[in-house]
């Protein structure tokens, strides 16, 4: 079995920023193996973080940013348990990349439930209606709508957007690893982008 050494151990923790206990505890178990450590945190903070998703979020921040130029700006709330973690510099620093992806990939709604009726009903009927077209079978029809509308979501709803520093993960997945990290419930309760000249959204 390979050793354990304090390199390795840091080396995890700059990768992932889970705690040292945590990292010998995922170094010992995964057998010196990095990228298996690497997994298996990201696993057990999953795991950690669903945990934690009835807990209620009643402090927080709101944020402003206003992008390069000042043409968008973002006010954001994002909520976390207790006023410690509030003033926390990594939930800050979590704050402030949201509101950029904000101001970038400019969602509709923080979660699908969040979508406006409306506008979920217009998108599904076009679906329909492009789908009818190409003459397949009404089973095949309802697979392609599904398919385009859990793509017209992963486009417009906040939690299903790839984040736009690090497109591999969503920006779900980003507030997933910062409750394992940070050990509390974080939530983004809403949102406002204001684009000069253009709609509020």
């Amino acid at each position: 079995m390979t050793a354990i050494t304090a390199s390795m151990v840091s080396e995890l923790r700059s990768r992932t920023g889970a705690g040292i206990m945590d990292c010998k505890k995922a170094l010992a178990e995964t057998g010196g193996d990095l990228e298996a450590a690497v997994e298996h945190l990201r696993k057990t903070g999953m795991a950690k973080a669903a945990k934690k998703a009835g807990r209620t979020t009643a402090e927080g921040l709101v944020h402003a940013y206003i992008h390069t130029g000042g043409k968008i700006g973002v006010l954001i709330e994002v909520n976390c348990e207790t006023d410690f973690v509030a003033r926390n510099d990594g939930f800050k620093t979590l704050v402030h990349d949201l509101a950029m992806h904000v101001a970038a990939a400019s969602p509709e709604a923080v979660t699908r439930e969040e979508m406006p009726a409306d506008l979920v009903e217009r998108e599904r009927n076009l679906f329909v209606a492009q789908a009818k077209e190409s003459g397949k079978p009404e089973a095949v029809i309802e697979k392609m709508v599904e398919g385009r509308l859990g793509k017209f979501f992963e486009e417009s709803v906040l939690m299903e957007q790839p984040f736009v520093k690090d497109p591999d993960r969503t920006v779900g997945d980003l507030i997933t690893e910062a409750i394992a990290k940070i050990g509390e419930n974080i939530k983004v309760r809403r949102f406002t982008r204001y684009e000069l000249g253009g709609e509020e959204a």
